[in-house]
């Protein structure tokens, strides 16, 4: 019975701290594979990656997003490294804090050698606002960016603005005219933060124009700026990911839901020769 009991207690310890085994085996893993990207480019590598939705505390959603957590860490790691020293950032996020946002951007656009931002899926929002800061995008090919128009709340800043201007004073209570007047200082903040950091790698007029039409409320703030779309606004964007991103970011899991929601063979798929067929025919 004693023997009984023993691999009761070691079978419960052993499921204790597996998760803590796998969750140092994954970072160790990351801190190779980060440090092999950094030979490679001769740069310093930055991640700031947000996993979404699917942990849960006492029943409530937990959603990460940027934080000032964030900005002084990658402003540690901004000062960490020789100004002269090339800058990479991956960024996989649905945006955040427009202070911190801003505190990141600020920091990558005074950094004097040359930055690169990395979007492996998504960077809305402040994300794009970070992004934007850079020499460089690359962006993989179905990746996107977003607007960067701030929101007051539930509400678009250019939508209480439009409110205001479109309907009588008398119909307006006090809420939703403070609102409107906050809208128009956040829309004049990021439109000037914008120009700002597009100031030395665009055209005065360009920089105008992107500046306008990603912060001022042309579209949802949810709406996707694709590859293709980046390009036609003028945003100096590449395609060329390096694949050696893509296995990074396998290495920051999504946290384990009960029922997955996509599911395959985790290995390159090919289209194989059937039987009583040549190549000709495939």
């Amino acid at each position: 019975m004693k023997s009984l009991s023993d691999l009761f207690w070691l079978f419960f310890i052993l499921t204790a701290i597996q998760p803590v085994l796998k969750q140092k085996m994954l970072e160790a893993a990351r801190q190779r594979l980060i440090a092999a990207i950094e030979r490679k480019f001769g740069s310093r590598l930055i991640l700031l990656v947000h996993r979404q939705e699917t942990m849960a505390l006492l029943g409530f959603p937990i959603f990460r997003y940027i934080d000032i957590q964030d900005s002084e860490e990658v402003m540690r790691a901004i000062r960490l490294t020789d100004p002269d020293l090339p800058l990479d950032l991956v960024l996989h996020t649905p945006g955040g804090l427009v202070l911190a946002a801003t505190q990141i951007a600020c920091a990558l656009h005074k950094h004097k050698a040359r930055v690169r931002v990395f979007v492996p899926h998504y960077a809305m929002s402040g994300g794009t606002l970070i992004a934007l800061a850079a020499d460089e995008i690359v962006m993989d090919e179905h990746a996107v960016l977003g607007p960067v128009d701030p929101q007051l709340g539930e509400y678009p800043a250019a939508s209480l603005i439009k409110v205001r201007r479109e309907k009588p004073i008398s119909h307006l209570d006090d809420r939703t005219m403070i609102l409107a007047d906050v809208a128009e200082k956040a829309l004049f903040q990021i439109h000037e933060t914008l120009r700002v950091l597009l100031s030395d790698k665009y055209e005065p007029a360009q920089a105008e124009e992107i500046s306008q039409v990603l912060s001022q409320g042309v579209w949802t703030h949810d709406n996707p700026i694709t590859f293709e779309k980046a390009k036609q606004l003028g945003l100096k964007v590449s395609s060329d990911f390096p694949p050696e991103i893509h296995r990074l970011m396998a290495l920051f899991p999504q946290p384990v839901r009960r029922q997955a929601a996509v599911e395959y063979l985790p290995w390159p798929r090919r289209r194989e020769k059937l039987p009583g067929t040549t190549s000709s025919d495939l």
